[in-house]
């Protein structure tokens, strides 16, 4: 039974491309636990280019369902099964979830820049020639945001004459730059993203919180910038980046003290709307739901019933296996469970 589900999830990575398991944690988010996203865009550029273009997408790393939200966004813009992110290769190999992400084309990486550079600009150069408008998503941080890493982060901007962050991980800046020359060209802009959840929020922005189905509200402000004001040469390229970082950093400040972007960071504001949730989420749950729920949960029952010691055990064994990589999915996600990058400091590389 467990092998069907397996199964029947593996096909659902090699159809439409991994567009209906993207939308499965989708429906998590929105239709679960009814995440609401409230944006933060220039209406100009969101007529003009939203979900019409190739897009390098650089976003803050603070929360555990960042990449959740990402999908979310992604999908009420059409866009879920072209969305690829850069992930950590052995992510990879956990079952459903990380195989899912690598036959999706993610970036996996090593975290060891010599071998990593050519993976970048082999892969990116083949996401760019996609005929579709694709987002590739990038987190600079590196790591989630915690303390240690944020003690570790001033340590170094601090002895390096770097700016120091309040609210955001010193971003490191050779992956960006790897990623920016095989764009050229074929990626007309990057999208400056910074997401952001109300500390005295009822609930908490995490993946455990969404399956029991709490609610949380997300604000996210986008900014476009055309990838050619992007500079040329690689040390303004790191000025670039550690520039939009303080300006994260102010509309991150105004956003926790007064609950407004824009009340106190200086950047110009533009006027908050939503985007309605789209119901293909909830179709595509209820078909697979009955495709694998309603077989498995009959031999469960028939295992269970049969007063039989060795069925009984492999009824409980198979609940565990599920329940347990249900956990090592959800952990994936978990702050505490992080990596520990981040915490060493960073070579300075201007």
């Amino acid at each position: 039974m467990l092998f069907i589900f397996l199964h029947c999830q593996i096909c659902l990575c090699m159809m439409n491309k991994y567009y209906f398991l993207f939308l499965e944690l989708v429906f998590l988010g929105d239709w679960w636990s009814g995440t609401n996203v409230i944006f933060y865009i220039d209406r100009n550029d969101f007529e003009k280019y939203w979900g019409k273009e190739h897009a390098y997408c650089v976003m803050n790393h603070t929360y555990e369902v960042d990449w959740l939200i990402g999908w979310m966004i992604a999908d009420r813009n059409h866009l879920l099964g072209n969305c690829k992110a850069y992930a950590k290769k052995v992510v990879q190999y956990i079952p459903v979830l990380g195989w899912s992400w690598k036959f999706s084309e993610f970036v996996f990486l090593e975290r060891d820049f010599k071998k990593d550079k050519g993976v970048i600009n082999e892969q990116i150069k083949e996401l760019a020639e996609h005929p579709d408008p694709m987002w590739l998503l990038f987190f600079p941080e590196g790591t989630r945001f915690a303390p240690n890493k944020h003690q570790a982060s001033l340590e170094f901007a601090q002895k390096h004459n770097l700016p120091q962050l309040k609210y955001h991980l010193l971003p490191r800046t050779r992956g960006f730059i790897a990623s920016l020359p095989p764009m050229k060209g074929k990626v007309p802009a990057l999208y400056d993203i910074e997401l952001a959840f109300k500390e005295d929020a009822p609930a908490k922005p995490t993946i455990t919180n969404m399956l029991f189905g709490k609610q949380c509200t997300a604000h996210i402000y986008f900014k476009r910038i055309p990838l050619e004001e992007i500079p040329e040469e690689e040390a303004a390229q790191e000025k670039f980046l550690r520039d939009r970082f303080v300006i994260r950093d102010k509309l991150k400040e105004s956003f926790l003290k007064t609950g407004d972007f824009f009340a106190t960071s200086g950047v110009p504001r533009v006027e908050p709307f939503e985007m309605p949730r789209r119901f293909y989420p909830v179709i595509n749950v209820l078909v697979w739901l009955s495709v694998t729920l309603i077989p498995i949960s009959y031999y469960l029952i028939k295992l269970f019933f049969s007063g039989e010691i060795l069925y009984f055990s492999i009824g409980a064994g198979i609940i565990g296996a599920f329940f347990l990589l249900l956990n090592k999915t959800v952990g994936m996600s978990e702050i505490k469970k992080g990596s520990s990058y981040g915490t060493t400091t960073p070579k300075k590389t201007s």
